[in-house]
C-alpha cells in the first residue's frame, strides 16, 4: 500500500506485479480491495504478465474522506488518475473503470488523451451519455439515521453495501452529488482510445454495451449474458474478453 498527494488529497493506491501498466479505477461506494481484489482481477492481470496500480477514490477506501460535493466532480476525480501516473513516472497506461470507475476513466482518456493507452470502460456503457437516475435518492439513503428509513429499492442496496464496508457515508453522499456527470455523443466520439466496454444484460445502471461503442471511433463491445450491475464485475467472462483485449494491444515500445 502506498499514497502520493494529490492537489492536495491524500490518495491511496496498491501496486502489484511487473509489466504493461494496468490501472483500475473502482465503482462508487466500493474500493480497490471489494473491487479488484477480492473478485481476483489483481490476481488475474499480474498472473497474466501486467503491472497492476489499483487506486482507492477519493472519499473512499484508504483515501482522504472530503465532505463538499464540489471535490467530487468527475474531472476532478480524473485529476487524481492523471497525478497517479505522474507520482508513478508513467507516460501512459491502460485504464479500467467500472460504473463510477469507468465513467472516471472515460473523461480522464478525454481529457488527457495522451496519458491513456487503451481504455476498459465496465458496468458502465450507454448511460454515460443518457445518464443514471437515482443519485439525489442514494445520498439522502447514505444520510439517513437507519437503513430502515430507506425506501427506495436502489439507494437502499447502495446504503446496504455502504454499511456493510464501514464506509464513510457523509463523504458517499457528497460524492453521488457531483460524481453522477455525462459525457455528450460529441465528447465520447471525441475518446480516440482503443476502448472495450463491458457490461451485462441485466444492468440497468450501465444501459447497452453496444449502443456506446457505435458512437466511438475505436471501440468493441461485451455483453454478459445473465449478469447485471453486482455479478458481472469478477465474471468469468468479463475477465476473459478483457485479457483477450489487452493481448490485441500493439506492444509498449
Amino acid at each position: 500500500m502506498a499514497h502520493f498527494d494529490s492537489d492536495g488529497v491524500t490518495i491511496d493506491y496498491s501496486d502489484d506485479g511487473a509489466g504493461p501498466l494496468v490501472v483500475l479505477v473502482h465503482g462508487y461506494a466500493s474500493n480497490r480491495t471489494i473491487n479488484w481484489f477480492n473478485t481476483s482481477w489483481v490476481k488475474t492481470l499480474t498472473g497474466a504478465g501486467y503491472r497492476v496500480v489499483a487506486i482507492d477514490n477519493r472519499g473512499h477506501g484508504k483515501s482522504e474522506k472530503l465532505y463538499d460535493s464540489e471535490a467530487y466532480q468527475t474531472g476532478t476525480m480524473s485529476g487524481d488518475v492523471v497525478r497517479l501516473l505522474d507520482h508513478l513516472g508513467a507516460e501512459t497506461a491502460v485504464l479500467m473503470g467500472y460504473s463510477m470507475g469507468a465513467r472516471i476513466s472515460a473523461f480522464t482518456a478525454l481529457l488527457a488523451p495522451e496519458r491513456v493507452r487503451a481504455l476498459i470502460l465496465s458496468g458502465l456503457a450507454s448511460n454515460i451519455v443518457d445518464g443514471v437516475e437515482g443519485g439525489p435518492e442514494i445520498a439522502a439513503a447514505m444520510e439517513a439515521d437507519s437503513v430502515a428509513d430507506v425506501t427506495d429499492r436502489n439507494a437502499r442496496a447502495f446504503r446496504v453495501f455502504a454499511d456493510q464496508t464501514g464506509s464513510d457515508r457523509k463523504a458517499l453522499a457528497a460524492c453521488i452529488r457531483a460524481s453522477r456527470q455525462v459525457l455528450s455523443e460529441e465528447q465520447v466520439h471525441e475518446i480516440t482510445a482503443k476502448t472495450l466496454i463491458v457490461a451485462g444484460d441485466r444492468d440497468d445502471i450501465a444501459g447497452s454495451p453496444e449502443g456506446l461503442a457505435a458512437l466511438m471511433p475505436d471501440a468493441e463491445p461485451v455483453t454478459l449474458p445473465g449478469r447485471d450491475h453486482m455479478t458481472a464485475v469478477g465474471e468469468k467472462g468479463h475477465k476473459e474478453a478483457v485479457l483477450a483485449f489487452l493481448q490485441r494491444l500493439p506492444t509498449q515500445v
